[in-house]
């Protein structure tokens, strides 16, 4: 089997297992059409106000860095699987990624990103 006749099959693999996926549960699902199922929830509390409303700018940056810092975990992990490998090349390369981040938490911190103030 060649390259191409390969990718056929996994992309019509997919598209069968989503559209099969989709079928399966628009036909099992139960349904149940009332006017509290399509409010907005919000704790349990009828919603005051219109939903459209500005957040100050810190929370967005705390994400952004929030994910930036979880992605760098996730490059961690099959590192840590495989250094006894790599020797102390993958080992010194790590310790400078490390670093790189390491400084990128001091600037956001001295800047003052991670305050919620």
């Amino acid at each position: 089997m060649d390259n191409f006749s390969l990718f056929v099959v996994a992309l019509l693999a997919g598209v069968v297992l989503v559209v099969g996926g989709m079928l399966i549960a628009l036909l099992i699902s139960p349904r149940s059409l009332n006017f509290q199922k399509g409010e907005p929830y919000e704790c349990g509390l009828p919603t005051h106000g219109t939903s459209w409303m500005q957040f100050r700018v810190g929370y967005y940056l705390y994400a952004i860095l929030f994910l930036m810092f979880d992605v760098v975990t996730i490059f961690l992990f099959p590192w840590s699987t495989v250094v006894r490998g790599l020797g102390m090349t993958g080992f010194v390369s790590v310790l400078f990624f490390i670093g790189i981040m390491s400084l990128g938490l001091a600037y956001a911190w001295k800047k003052g990103v991670l305050k919620w103030t």
